[in-house]
Formats: C-alpha cells, structure tokens, sequence
C-alpha cells in the first residue's frame, strides 16, 4: 500500500511570504518581521496592512486603513435582518459564516482584493458583537461614523482604532486602554500561522476561484472546531479547577497522575518556547499589576511546567498561546462564548492575506486518496 500521509503532516503545498512557523527555533514572523516585536510595538492596523500588502503603512496609508476599516463596521439593515432571522440556538460561529457567505456582493468573485479582505475584517466584529448583544438581551450600541473614527483617533492611536472599536461594540462602552492593549497584542499574535486548518480550508475554497468570502465561511468553519480555536476555554476550565495557588501542585499534580492533559501547555509546531506566549506574558505583566487571576496564572504555569519535565521528560512542553491568551480575555471580562469568534476576527487578516497570495498563483488543489473499500465481484 501506497504511504500515506494522514492529515498532510509533513506535506508541503505552497509557497508563502507570509508567515514563517519556526517550531523547533521558536520563532514566529510576519513578512520578515518578528511576530513579538509586532505584537509589543505595533497597533492592529499596521501589522494587517504589513500582512496584506507586504509592508507597514506610512501615515497616510495608516490613515486610509483605518478609514476604510470604520466604513466596513457598518450593520445594514439587510445584514441585521439575516442575524435576526438565525434560529437562537444557532453557535456564533455558525452565525458569522453564514453572514460572511451572505454579504457577499454583485461584485466579481475572481480575483479577491485586499479591499474586500479589509472590508471583511471591519465587519466581522459588527457581526459578532450584533448577534452577542441580541441573545444576551443587550441594546446595540452603534459604531462610530468613519469620520468621527477619524477625529477621535489623533494622537491615541491604537485607543481609538480596531481593536478599541470591538471591545466597544462588544461591551457597550468606552475600554479601559490597558485592555485595548493587551488585546490589541492578542490579536496581532492570532492574525497569521501559517498553513493551519483554518488557513487552508480558505486556500482550498480560493483555489476553486471562488469568492473570499466564501473561503473566509470555510476557514470559520474549521476555526469551530475544538481541535482548532478553542482551546483558551480549556485554560479557563483548568485555572478555575485550581482555585488558588496553593492547590496549584496537588491539581495538576492528579491531573497527570491520571494522564490528563494540562491545557494551555504543549504546541503541535513548537518544540520549544511559544514566542505568542512570551510576547504576551510580557504585555499581561505590565497590564494586569496584581490582578489575582493572573497571580494564579503566573504561579499555575510555573508548578505546571516544573511537573511536566517530572512526569514528561524530555517532552519540551512550554507554556502555549492559549495559556495566556486566556489570561487576557479573563482581564477583560470576555465571556467564554467569545474566546474563537474573538480569535476568528483577528485571524481573518491572515486568512484573506493568504487568499490574496492563492489568487496571484493559483492551481487547485487536488491531493490523492487510497480506496481501501471492497471491489465489486468479477
């Protein structure tokens, strides 16, 4: 029998400028730059324009992005009318593909444009927060014109832009900074990497010559799956079996006794060091001072990694992305429902830049299967 290859582990089916995943060095880059100095030092809209057009923006392309992004958080009465009509007990992820799929326009389907990939990225917060409101009985809060994104942005910055502009839709007021910041540098980290499930449903619906919104539905599709986007939940789960810090050793402690698995701990790619989780244990540190939920953090993931080498050695289990990604979305009251669309809202960049590159040299993909069925009777 023919070798297979089972998921395509191993497989290489493209060619990217995009991202590099370094998982035995550690190193996560964007463009040539490294994903953590992105993430400390820049605002969400540069490092989405460096992943679109292959640079950072200068002040006046600066200026457009975030113009064009604010024109996008629009909720039209036709895309309210689809979210209203979606039964209550339909997940958010369903939801989001199904607007995302609806919305698509007159339009030419091929080839996408990274103005439609922005035009995507400004509305799926619109799309997340409406229907999060709606079910929880909230009133819409409606975004901000472009022109008044424009004036309030100034000097602010990132306070003003994006990310600020979601956590406002999402939550009805104005965000602290810390949080449009820690935030800001979750969601720069979970833009881009590399060919993951998500990332290549979209590239195989965008081989087809389909439109990007319809690889942008595929790709939420993937992102729903527990494998895929949810495993900050799992963290929450773990850090509130603990409870305090002296129960921190004796928990995982059972949990590995019982050959559990310690969520938050431990990358498919990265055989050492997560570089998303140091970039952002560096910004939780400054953000959260003594917040008790990230002193219980900081001392969980120490025992954790202390038993780990006890009962895994040689392993290389650091601590990942999701640990502390968790630990931000914790910091600004996040309900768990939200932690894979809030992920899918950030990855959607890297999802359309990724589609953008398909289109410029496309061949359909088309990988082969073993028949391993019963053969007719001659």
């Amino acid at each position: 029998m023919e070798k297979i290859a089972a998921g395509l582990e191993g497989i290489i089916a493209a060619q990217t400028s995009i991202g590099l995943v370094d998982g035995a060095q550690g190193k996560l880059v964007f463009r040539g730059y490294a994903a953590r100095e992105l993430a400390l030092h820049r605002t969400f809209e540069e490092a989405a324009h460096l992943l679109w057009y292959g640079e950072l923006p200068g002040a006046a392309q600066l200026e457009r992005l975030r113009g064009q992004l604010a024109a996008a958080r629009r909720l039209t009465p036709e895309l309210r009318r689809l979210l209203d009509a979606l039964p209550p007990e339909a997940p958010l992820m369903n939801a989001m593909a199904a607007a995302v799929a609806a919305t698509f326009g007159a339009e030419p389907a091929w080839p996408p444009t990274a103005e439609q990939a922005i035009r995507l990225t400004g509305m799926l917060p619109v799309i997340i927060a409406y229907r999060y409101r709606r079910l929880a009985g909230l009133p819409w809060v409606e975004p901000a014109s472009e022109a008044e994104a424009a004036r309030s942005a100034g000097a602010a910055g990132e306070a003003e832009g994006h990310v600020a502009a979601y956590l406002r839709l999402l939550f009805g007021r104005e965000p602290e900074p810390a949080h449009v910041r820690a935030m800001s540098a979750y969601m720069i980290l979970a833009m881009e990497h590399g060919l993951n499930a998500s990332t290549f449903a979209a590239r195989v619906v965008a081989s087809t010559e389909s439109d990007l919104h319809a690889a942008v539905a595929a790709a939420i599709g993937a992102m729903k799956g527990p494998l895929h986007g949810g495993a900050p939940s799992g963290v929450i789960a773990l850090l509130e079996a603990i409870g305090a810090k002296e129960r921190a050793e004796p928990v995982l402690r059972a949990m590995l006794e019982r050959g559990e698995r310690l969520m938050g701990f431990g990358h498919r790619v990265y055989k050492t060091h997560d570089p998303r989780a140091e970039a952002l244990r560096e910004v939780v540190a400054g953000v959260a001072g003594d917040d008790p939920w990230l002193d219980l953090a900081r001392h969980a993931e120490e025992a954790a990694i202390r038993l780990l080498a006890e009962y895994k050695p040689g392993r290389r289990l650091y601590t990942n992305v999701e640990f502390y990604a968790a630990a931000v979305m914790r910091a600004v009251a996040m309900p768990a429902e939200l932690f894979t669309p809030t992920f899918s809202a950030a990855r959607v960049v890297g999802w359309t830049a990724h589609v953008l590159e398909q289109a410029a040299n496309n061949r359909i993909f088309r990988p082969q299967s073993v028949y391993v069925g019963p053969l007719p009777e001659e």
